[in-house]
Order: C-alpha cells, then sequence, then structure tokens
C-alpha cells in the first residue's frame, strides 16, 4: 500500500543509481535532440573526475567548484580539503540575537603528501575524494556522508599519512586523542608510530568523533569503513517516509546522526541512546544502525482554493475583482523568474475565472497563458532570440532559461524559477489538453533538471533536493565558506508542487510520487528550521527572532538577499502562498508570534499581500480581519506574482 519509488547503492560509475523510473535516459534524451544546445553557464573550475554530471546545488557542490575548495558541512561534522589533505572537526555552536553560527573546526588535520584533489564518486548522502601526488598517482580516498560522524580514508598505494596531535592507543588497531573539548577515535589496521600512520594499499584509517554522553569504546564496534549510502521514499495515504541505507566494508551496523525533523518522525526500529552532537540545526541524536527513516505528512499537490464553500456576495466580489485584475496585466517579463512568476498570477487567475464561471474570462487568461508558453517552450526558440526560451548545456548537464536572473545561469534558484512555469502549464492543459504535447518537450527537460533520477547521465540525480536535510540548496556553485543555502523555502515547496502537478498533466505516475514526496519533505523541514523550530533548544538561546529566514550548511541568519526588511524576511518564507501553502499554519500561535516583527509598521508595506494572507492561517478571526485589511490594501503592496482577487479568495477560503 505504500509505494516504494527509489532504492539503491552506489555504482561503478560512481554515482547512485537509484529512481531508474523517474525520467530515465529513454525519455530526456529525444528532447535534448529536440532543444538548442549551447554552453550557457560559465563553470569555474571544476575538481571533478570525467564522466560525472556537475553536482550543483548540494551540500558538497563547494568541494568541486572554484580554483580553492570550500569548507562543507556534513553533519555532524565540519570538512574541508588543505593543500595536501583533509581537515575536519565538531563545530562548535555560537548564537547571537541574529544569527547561529558553527563554522569550519578544523580539529583533526591529516597530511597526506597530496597535491591535487578531485571529487570521483557521489550519491545523494556521500562523496569520495581522490588525493593524489604531484605525478597524479592515487594516494587514497576520503570519503564523507551527512549523518555520519565517520571520515573514511583508504589508501590506494603504499602511504604514511601525518597526523596532527597526539593519538593514544585505546586497544589493538584503536587510538584516541582529545582537542577543543572533543573526543576523536582513529580506527585502522596500519600502523601508528608517533604522528605518522602507515598504509598498504586497501588498508583504512576511519576517524569517528565520539557524541556526548558516550565514550570511544562505546561506539568502537561500528566503525566500518563507510563505502556510500542509497535512498528510498515512499508515499502512503498521510504520511511520506523517506529512508537513507549507510553501505559498510563488512556489512555491519554504523553510526547515524538523527537531525531534529529525523528524530521527532524516526521509524520505530531506530535505536537512538548513543549520544549527542550539537549544530546550529539543534541537537542531533546519535542512533545506530544500517538505516535513517522518518516520515513527513502527506500534502497532496493542488492548484486551486475551495471557492465552492463561499458566499455568494464573496464569489460576487471575487468575480469583479478577477475581471479587474485580468484587464490590468501588461506585456509579461522576459526573465525566468518575473516571467514565470507572471505565468504564475495569470493561472491562478484562470483557476478562479473558471470555477466561479467567467468563461469569457477563463476563454482571454486561457489563451494568454498558452499564448506565452508556447513561445517560451518552443524547444528552437532560442535560434533566433535571446529570451524566452531554453536552452541544454552539455557540459554543465543542465537547462537554463534565457534570458536568465539572479544568477540562474550559474543554476542558482532553478527550482524557484521553473517551479512557477511548471504549474502554470498544468493549468493550461487541465483546460487545454491539446496544449501537453506542445509543452512537454521543454516542460519535461525542466522537470529533469530539478529532480532527474536514474542517473540518466544527461543530469544530476535530484538536482536540488538534499535528502537527509529533506530539504533544497538554491546556489549552484556554493562559492561559500558556510556551505550552501537556502532562503525562499516556502518557494521549494511550491516548486515542487508545480513538478507534481505537471507530472499529473503529463501522466508521469512515478515523476508525480517523487515531487510529492519532495514537496511534503521540504515542507516539514520548512516547517522545523524556518518557521516553527522549537525554541527551547539550547542553540536558540540568545536568538532574538522566532524564524530563521536564511539557512546555510554552518549558520542561520535572521537575514535575506535582497532586504533588511523584517517584513521581507517572513516573507520569503511565505510567498508565493501556493493552494498547498496551508502547511504554514501547523501552529496558529506561532504565526501570530512570527507576523510580530514582520508587521510592526502594519501591512501597508512591501509584501503586505502575503504577509495578509499568511496572517489568515492563525485562525478564523485573524482571517476576517486580515480579509477587511486586504480589501483595501494599495495596489502598490501587491507582489507582481500575485493578485488582489487570489489574495482575497486565500484569506475567504480559510
Amino acid at each position: 500500500m505504500a509505494v516504494l519509488a527509489g532504492c539503491s547503492t552506489t555504482s561503478t560509475t560512481g554515482v547512485e543509481s537509484g529512481t531508474a523510473a523517474v525520467l530515465p535516459r529513454s525519455q530526456v534524451g529525444p528532447l535534448i535532440d529536440r532543444i538548442v544546445k549551447q554552453p550557457a553557464a560559465t563553470l569555474p573550475t571544476m575538481h571533478l573526475a570525467a564522466g560525472l554530471a556537475p553536482p550543483t546545488n548540494k551540500w558538497f557542490s563547494g568541494l568541486v567548484f572554484g580554483d580553492h575548495p570550500q569548507p562543507v558541512f556534513p553533519l555532524p561534522l565540519s570538512f574541508a580539503l588543505t593543500e595536501s589533505g583533509f581537515t575536519f572537526g565538531v563545530p562548535r555552536v555560537t548564537t547571537t540575537p541574529d544569527t547561529i553560527e558553527a563554522p569550519l573546526a578544523p580539529a583533526i588535520a591529516v597530511n597526506a603528501h597530496a597535491a591535487r584533489s578531485t571529487v570521483i564518486a557521489y550519491d545523494e548522502s556521500s562523496v569520495t575524494i581522490d588525493e593524489r601526488d604531484r605525478n597524479g598517482r592515487s594516494i587514497g580516498t576520503v570519503l564523507i556522508a551527512e549523518g555520519s560522524p565517520l571520515v573514511t580514508f583508504t589508501a590506494k598505494s603504499s602511504t604514511s599519512l601525518d597526523l596532527s596531535g597526539t593519538y593514544t592507543a585505546a586497544k589493538k588497531a584503536l587510538w584516541s586523542t582529545r582537542v577543543d573539548g572533543n573526543d576523536y577515535g582513529l580506527s585502522s589496521s596500519g600502523r601508528l608510530s608517533g604522528s605518522s600512520l602507515s598504509l598498504s594499499p586497501g588498508q583504512t584509517a576511519v576517524w569517528v568523533a565520539v557524541p556526548r554522553g558516550a565514550s570511544l569504546d562505546s561506539v568502537s564496534s561500528m566503525l566500518s569503513p563507510l563505502l556510500g549510502t542509497s535512498f528510498a521514499y515512499s508515499t502512503a495515504e498521510r504520511t511520506v517516509t523517506t529512508t537513507i541505507g549507510y553501505r559498510t566494508a563488512n556489512g555491519s551496523p554504523t553510526l547515524l546522526a538523527a537531525m531534529p525533523h529525523q528524530r521527532k518522525a524516526a521509524a520505530a526500529s531506530m535505536t537512538c541512546a548513543a549520544g549527542s552532537y550539537p549544530s546550529v540545526y539543534g541537537t542531533l541524536e546519535l542512533c545506530s544502525g544500517s538505516t535513517l527513516s522518518w516520515s513527513s505528512p502527506k500534502i497532496d499537490p493542488s492548484s486551486s482554493l475551495d471557492v465552492v464553500g463561499l458566499t455568494e456576495a464573496q464569489k460576487s466580489e471575487l468575480r469583479a475583482q478577477v475581471s479587474t485584475d485580468t484587464d490590468a496585466g501588461g506585456e509579461l517579463p522576459a526573465d525566468t523568474y518575473f516571467g514565470g512568476k507572471a505565468l504564475y498570477r495569470l493561472a491562478n487567475l484562470l483557476q478562479l475565472a473558471e470555477q466561479l464561471g467567467m468563461r469569457d474570462v477563463s476563454t482571454r487568461l486561457q489563451s494568454r497563458v498558452g499564448d506565452a508558453l508556447r513561445t517560451w517552450t518552443e524547444p528552437k526558440g532560442c535560434s533566433t532570440r535571446s529570451s524566452r526560451c531554453f536552452v541544454y548545456d552539455p557540459r554543465a548537464k543542465g537547462v537554463i532559461g534565457l534570458t536568465a536572473s539572479f544568477g540562474s545561469d550559474q543554476f542558482n534558484d532553478h527550482h524557484f524559477h521553473y517551479g512557477y512555469f511548471l504549474y502554470a502549464a498544468s493549468v493550461a492543459v487541465r483546460y487545454d489538453r491539446s496544449l501537453e504535447p506542445r509543452f512537454s518537450p521543454v516542460l519535461t527537460l525542466l522537470a529533469a533538471d530539478l529532480a532527474s533520477g536514474g542517473h540518466n547521465g544527461d543530469f544530476p540525480q535530484l538536482r536540488m533536493f538534499d535528502v537527509y536535510a529533506g530539504h533544497s540548496w538554491a546556489s549552484g556553485f556554493a562559492p561559500f565558506a558556510s556551505g550552501n543555502n537556502e532562503e525562499s523555502s516556502s518557494e521549494a515547496v511550491a516548486a515542487w508542487n508545480g513538478l507534481a502537478l505537471w507530472a499529473q498533466a503529463s501522466k508521469n505516475g512515478p515523476l508525480e510520487r517523487e515531487a510529492t514526496w519532495m514537496m511534503s519533505a521540504e515542507a516539514a523541514s520548512a516547517s522545523a528550521y524556518w518557521t516553527d523550530f522549537d525554541t527551547r533548544d539550547p542553540i536558540y538561546s540568545g536568538y532574538q527572532h522566532s524564524v530563521v529566514s536564511l539557512n546555510w550548511g554552518s549558520k542561520r541568519d535572521y537575514a535575506t538577499w535582497f532586504s533588511a526588511d523584517p517584513a521581507a524576511k517572513l516573507a520569503i518564507l511565505a510567498l508565493p502562498m501556493a493552494p498547498v501553502a496551508a502547511y504554514l499554519g501547523g501552529q496558529p500561535q506561532r504565526v501570530s508570534q512570527n507576523l510580530e516583527q514582520a508587521t510592526a509598521a502594519g501591512y501597508e508595506q512591501s509584501y503586505g499581500d502575503y504577509l495578509l494572507m499568511y496572517s489568515a492561517l492563525a485562525g478564523k478571526p485573524q482571517a476576517a480581519t486580515a480579509l477587511a485589511q486586504a480589501e483595501k490594501l494599495p495596489e502598490r503592496f501587491i507582489d507582481q506574482g500575485n493578485s488582489r482577487a487570489y489574495m482575497l479568495a486565500w484569506i475567504m477560503t480559510r
């Protein structure tokens, strides 16, 4: 009754081979042959083995892109490559009124005498780095994984690793060291002499960060070298379940660090009493086993508000407003973000017009949405123009829209942008099935760019989505010492809703299940770390806000990329208030609390429309107040991706 959709191990190409039924090469390959192919991304230096799709938007992207690799944060560890090896450690969390931060902690340093580091394999939660000497000879590989307190080095040739610190023998083939108040263990069949560890080809060294409340002896039986991870998901009537498998050299259980959202809804079979780690996302509990498995409330895809039950007076008000908003439209923007949002706005007006029986207005809106999308989805459109079209970049392995915006030509924010197109197209196809084959070649490639499965070779698998963290990453190349980041968690949820709706329109069941899983998981993580986090966790002591508007691998900021206004810092976690955005009201009292700082200046300000819609989730009295204010809100405070009609309908249906 639960549908399994994606279980895998690491393939010989170094990339996970799961979700083979979701947009396989047999489906996307012929579509790529039809679209314009051209280099559209300016790729930085890549430290990546030949044959691997560039892993943009990953938690480890900073290891791959740029002249100098950036630190990454595979919780519970921080990790960085150095000029001759690598360093890692459990980061120390500090909290200020506006920021929670735990930067790189270089507690353990390993000099492998390497001259070059290259990512040679990755799956959804682990990455393998090859360390080579000046002659190009492989010294060994380093594997790190999200959720693992282990760092595994496997020698490819006879080598000696120079280690920082002082190690003390704990038992046979096991040593310990203490740095900055944290204990670390080293398990190896190699020979440790002073600060030098000698390894023969095939021998391994496994470091472990000992958790709080535990000892090295208590975890020493679970230090088998980690080989990689796999993942699976399932959808049931009310929940979705995510499972990450951790594969060890001898098949034995390993140590697993569960994030708060995982532990809260963990599978009953998980054993989590082995200690804990601090992190910027809250206390991580250490579990033991071969899998991390947890569930999230299921959110069903939707593109419409339930206006049927409204009063006749409300329907009449909406009909008048839909007509006004339809007449107000000008030329649609030509870039992929604002152009997509404009289509989303029209699609919501179209849905309202249909539901309210406004046939003439509906026909006009259908024509406008359909005509715009016909232009955007011409496979060869970019051969004759430089905007309102998409190309496939064979080197970057992705689809890029022209005109790019907000760094989308660097793979920033693709889910935010493309989700609007997928949503609008699904609405258009609902009322004109003849559009589906016209739109499908390009829109299926947009879907593949975001959520390709099965490692078809033309796109990285699940480009944006982090299975372990349960949410997306927005930066393509992640050129930051703080790791990758994501701001608009609500646009990410809306993107997966658009993807699921397009899957329905194009009758792609596997893609619909995958998108529903991602949407549900993203909404759960958005609540857990952006809008409704548990303030009782000690990491929030001293933090003076009830939302976190910008989350990174190693820090969490009360900030945005575009505005210092408190209204923007909440609105970016709510817009575009899609039909599936009711998850934002999971804690009505928290809705009111989150609004306090954001609306200190009232609602007549930028993003006032979205904040009024969000306020309606606090309860029926609040919704009634919001409706009265929304009816009078000056037009200049209604976002270009929104309309007064949709704003009113959203609030009325609360």
